[in-house]
């Protein structure tokens, strides 16, 4: 069972040789990695039993310094960076019609979104120098670096709470909450950075300001790559450009689509103090599904990881008594995009929620 799952873990490598398959194979083939995703996980989640066993305690320790579950977050790290400078490849150099151009970056943004921020996230979380500047990298990829700052310094601090952007509210359709979580995480971003600056007593419009080269970095990489491509065209090639920034935008998409669903009407409740109660395991929606968990290197566990961040993915446990999802990340991120739907399956769901965790603090 224990080679079972860390080969399930390698699941992620599916996307990116579906997404170069299906470039290879045209037409239809190029719908494998949303077929893969959007319908083939939600199946096999479906069909297969639920994960609900975690890792004996006395085992913890042993099991997060094997260095095979840190070997494959970095392994993807590289193979993203291949995967992108392929398809810029691709897209200079290849006539694109303007279906196969859609399908090939929406495609890239599963790749570099649905896994890549996965990943970003996991290792951002850790406190090992190296694993932060692979998740920067990542996150560069995606034009979404303040994430780094944002979720790690605001998100995990104000979860399920009014103050948060990344908590979606009762009610809030997803498109709503996109746009309130994109600005207003990023003007938090901007902000802690600056409370972080002024501490340290270092002018804001230093080098030294995260939020700046957070801004140039993603900038810097798609000029550099720009240039390069545009020497073997012996012309300026916009379509690197346009490219990286689209599938950018569609890739932090997926996030503040996971964000949407993984918190939805949550609130901790406040104290005589004026703070909040603390975070538990029962301010995260969760799902146990196999499959989309493998994919999403246990991701689904969400309230463990809030309640105890610095635990690696392969120990993150499961809470049966946290609030859970009727189906896996991939299926119900299908549903959020139709607010009806949503909200005809979540918030009766929430209801029951508020009733048992009422009955938990009275």
């Amino acid at each position: 069972m224990k080679s079972l799952r860390k080969i399930g873990f390698y699941s992620a490598f599916i996307l990116p040789l579906l997404l170069v398959l299906g470039y290879l194979g045209g037409g239809f083939w190029m719908l494998s990695i949303h077929l893969f995703v959007f319908g083939m996980v939600p199946l096999m989640d479906y069909f297969f039993q639920k994960d609900q066993s975690n890792v004996p305690k006395s085992a913890i320790s042993e099991v997060e310094k094997e260095k095979f579950y840190r070997l494959v977050t970095y392994v993807w790290v590289y193979v993203q960076l291949g995967v992108l400078i392929w398809a810029f490849y691709i897209v200079s150099q290849m006539d694109l019609g303007l279906m196969e151009w859609v399908l090939f970056t929406t495609g890239t943004a599963l790749v570099t979104g649905g896994v890549g921020i996965t990943v970003a996230h996991e290792l951002g979380h850790k406190q090992n120098r190296l694993e932060q500047f692979y998740a920067k990298v990542l996150l560069m990829t995606v034009c979404y670096m303040h994430f780094f700052i944002e979720h790690n310094r605001g998100h995990h601090v104000r979860v399920a709470t009014p103050d948060d952007p990344a908590t979606s509210r009762v009610g809030e359709n997803f498109y709503a909450f996109w746009w309130r979580s994109v600005t207003d995480g990023y003007k938090s971003a901007l902000s802690l950075e600056k409370s972080r600056l002024r501490k340290i007593q270092i002018p804001f419009w230093s080098t030294q300001n995260q939020m700046i080269q957070f801004a140039f970095w993603p900038l810097c990489f798609v000029v550099c790559f720009t240039l390069v491509f545009s020497g073997f065209q012996n012309r300026l090639v916009l379509e690197i450009p346009i490219f990286f920034f689209a599938q950018s935008v569609l890739a932090f998409t997926l996030l503040e689509l996971v964000n949407y669903l993984e918190h939805y009407g949550m609130e901790r409740k406040r104290l005589a103090t004026g703070k909040y109660e603390r975070v538990t395991p029962l301010h995260s929606w969760n799902a146990s599904h196999v499959v989309s968990n493998f994919l999403l290197f246990q991701l689904q566990r969400h309230s463990d990881h809030h309640a105890f961040a610095h635990k690696r993915y392969q120990v993150l446990d499961h809470h049966s008594d946290s609030p859970q999802l009727p189906a896996g990340y991939s299926a119900m991120i299908i549903l959020a995009m139709f607010p009806p739907l949503w909200f005809s399956v979540m918030n009766p769901r929430l209801e029951e929620w508020k009733r048992l965790t009422s009955n938990l603090k009275t």
